[in-house]
């Protein structure tokens, strides 16, 4: 890859240097620090258990209950440890059929129902098979991308960091969503881009474009948002929210998901467009044929990027699809409901501000290439020669 010149380096620097100075003064005065509550058990208390026992019997006429009787468990671990209670099958929609050896995940409230049982099975335990996936999808990384491969782990661990311990509590505390969203989006792209991809000019111009396309990302979500009339109320975890956490603005909390999910997708699109810029320099006759021939490969890119992105939210909303493919309702009105207006306003702000981003990251590349010096460089290569074999 063509090293960058002085000039390059100094214009990348004048820009994003206060760029990185300002996302770390946002991110030191919004962050708000532990803001967990205390653990309340007014709701029962966690515990976990293995089956010793399933004791079925015949469900009574006329019950839609599939499976009815009891199961015996030992607790090992929560209140009531050691102990083996007997619990209730589970029913209902999604309830998991108990067999004996299955380990599961236990309510302890023995208030709940006077003379009930005391505990109820909520859950599968899931933890082993998922550290096992993790562990297998980390030696993958690790044994393609090898050295690569370690930054860009090291990257995910930077992004679910700024989440958990930054966008999260932030928002939990009262701070605006969108402003949130855009600081902590800044701070997983200056980490997780320089980690991945190293600290160089080409990865400052994709991180210069991606943090643009992300403040248009934002700025087209909020126009948008109050345009359709949206409340950020239209799912059951918002409105679980709106009762459990009063004056939570659940309209910067939609915009801040919009800003977050499309950080994902825009640093790949970027990255891409800033290399393939650098490559395409050396060979280039002015900077507007270097853009072009640049713009071409980001057609390419964009074209199928923008079917992940929206096969990525139909995959997440499939439920939802077949909810319309299965409702009398007319489509129209179904799309122009709250919760599915959410999706689409998802979608379209998502997959504009990913085009748009091809056409920006290769404008700034285009614009810091040195395409002239290197140009005459080689036509002043070409005479000296060109003399010499006179």
């Amino acid at each position: 890859m063509p090293a960058a010149t002085r000039r390059t380096r100094r214009i990348v620097t004048a820009v994003l240097v206060p760029a990185a100075v300002l996302t770390l003064v946002a991110l030191v005065v919004l962050s708000p620090g532990s803001v967990r509550d205390e653990p309340s058990t007014a709701g029962g208390e966690r515990a976990l258990g293995t089956v010793t026992a399933v004791a079925e019997q015949a469900c009574p006429a006329g019950s839609a209950q599939r499976r009815c009787g009891s199961a015996t468990v030992r607790v090992t671990d929560g209140p009531g440890s050691g102990t083996s209670p007997a619990v209730d099958l589970p029913q209902g929609p999604g309830s998991t059929a108990l067999h004996v050896g299955d380990d599961v995940v236990l309510l302890y409230f023995p208030e709940a129902v006077p003379g009930g049982r005391a505990y109820a099975v909520v859950d599968r335990q899931r933890s082993t098979p998922m550290t096992w996936l993790v562990a297998l999808a980390v030696a993958v990384i690790l044994a393609f991308g090898r050295l690569r491969g370690v930054t860009s782990l090291a990257g995910l661990a930077v992004s679910f960091g700024v989440l958990l311990l930054f966008v999260v509590p932030a928002i939990l505390d009262g701070s605006p969503p969108l402003v949130v969203a855009v600081v902590g989006a800044s701070a997983i792209m200056f980490a997780a881009l320089y980690l991945t991809h190293g600290i160089n000019v080409h990865t400052s111009v994709a991180v210069a474009g991606t943090l643009a396309s992300l403040v248009l990302t934002g700025v087209l979500g909020a126009v948008f948002t109050s345009a359709m009339h949206l409340t950020g109320a239209g799912s059951d975890d918002s409105a679980y929210l709106s009762v459990t956490r009063a004056g939570l603005d659940l309209r910067g909390l939609l915009l801040a998901g919009i800003v977050i999910g499309a950080l994902g997708v825009l640093d790949d699109v970027t990255v891409t467009q800033a290399v393939t810029v650098a490559e395409l320099t050396p060979t280039a006759t002015s900077r507007w044929a270097l853009y072009q021939a640049a713009i071409r490969v980001g057609r390419a890119h964009v074209a199928s990027a923008v079917n992940t992105i929206v096969l990525a939210y139909a995959g997440a909303s499939l439920p939802l699809l077949l909810l319309i493919a299965a409702g009398s309702q007319p489509v129209g009105e179904l799309l122009t409901s709250e919760f599915l207006a959410h999706e689409v306003l998802r979608s379209a702000v998502g997959t504009i501000g990913l085009v748009a981003s091809v056409p920006i990251t290769t404008g700034l590349a285009a614009l810091v290439a040195d395409v002239g010096s290197r140009g005459s460089a080689a036509s002043r290569g070409g005479a000296g020669h060109a003399r010499h074999r006179g």
